[in-house]
C-alpha cells in the first residue's frame, strides 16, 4: 500500500507542475491576445482607409472621364456653330455650346472638390500607416520575447505531460480513475492525515478509520470533502 502512496504522491507532484506551467502559459496568452487586437484594430482602420481612397479614385476617373467626353462634344458644338449660316441654327449650336459649357464647369468642380477629399483621406491613410508601423516597432521586442518564453514553457509542458503519462501506469486502474475524478473538481487529490483529521478541510477521521490506515497504508476518502487521505509514515 505504501507504494500506492507513493506512486499518488509522484503524480500529484507532476499534476502540479504541469497546473503551474499551464498557469504561466494563461498569463502570457492575454499579452499576445492583446498585442493582436492592437495591431488588428490599426490594421483593420488602414484597410478602411485604403478601401475609401480606392472608392474615390474610382469615381474621379469616371468624372475625368465624363469630362473628357464632354470636353469632345464641346469642339463638335464649336465647329457646329462656326458653320452654321443660318440665324436659328445659329441660336440652337449656341445653346448646346453653353449647356455643354455648364456640364463641363460641373465636373471639373466635382473633380476638384474631389481631389481635395482623397487628399485628406491620403494623409488619413498615411497617418494610419505611421500608427501601424510605430505599433510594430513598440511590440517588435516585447513580442518575440514572451513569443519565446510561451514556446520554452509549452514545451516544458509537454515533456512534464509525458512524464505524467508514464507515472501514471505505476498506480492501479481504480485507483487512478478515483484520483483523476477527484483532480477534476480541485487542484490537490491527495491528502495526508493531520492529528487525525483530514489534511485539507480538518474533519476529524474515526479512530478505528485512522488505525486501519496507518496499519495497512490503505488509502481512504474523507467523507467530508472527498479527497484522498493516507496516514504519513505507515
Amino acid at each position: 500500500m505504501q507504494q500506492e502512496v507513493e506512486a499518488l504522491l509522484a503524480l500529484q507532484e507532476d499534476d502540479l507542475r504541469i497546473r503551474e506551467i499551464e498557469s504561466q502559459i494563461s498569463e502570457l496568452d492575454p499579452q499576445l491576445a492583446d498585442f493582436d487586437k492592437r495591431r488588428n484594430v490599426v490594421v483593420a482602420a488602414l484597410a478602411r482607409a485604403e478601401t475609401a481612397v480606392a472608392a474615390e479614385q474610382k469615381k474621379q476617373g469616371e468624372l475625368q472621364a465624363r469630362l473628357a467626353q464632354h470636353k469632345q462634344m464641346q469642339e463638335r458644338n464649336l465647329h457646329q456653330l462656326d458653320d452654321v449660316k443660318r440665324m436659328r441654327e445659329a441660336t440652337a449650336a449656341t445653346a448646346q455650346v453653353e449647356s455643354t459649357r455648364r456640364l463641363m464647369a460641373e465636373d471639373e468642380s466635382e473633380i476638384a472638390i474631389l481631389g481635395r477629399r482623397i487628399a485628406e483621406m491620403n494623409a488619413a491613410v498615411a497617418t494610419s500607416r505611421e500608427a501601424l508601423a510605430e505599433l510594430e516597432e513598440e511590440q517588435k521586442a516585447a513580442r518575440p520575447e514572451i513569443e519565446a518564453k510561451r514556446s520554452s514553457l509549452q514545451s516544458e509542458l509537454d515533456a512534464a505531460r509525458r512524464d505524467r503519462d508514464s507515472r501514471a501506469g505505476s498506480v492501479a486502474g481504480p485507483m487512478l480513475g478515483k484520483y483523476d475524478r477527484i483532480r477534476g473538481k480541485r487542484a490537490q487529490a491527495l491528502y495526508p492525515l493531520q492529528g487525525g483529521s483530514c489534511g485539507n478541510c480538518d474533519t476529524a477521521v474515526p479512530l478505528q478509520r485512522r488505525n486501519m490506515m496507518a496499519g495497512t497504508g490503505q488509502i481512504e476518502v474523507c467523507e467530508a470533502c472527498g479527497v484522498l487521505l493516507y496516514a504519513e509514515g505507515a
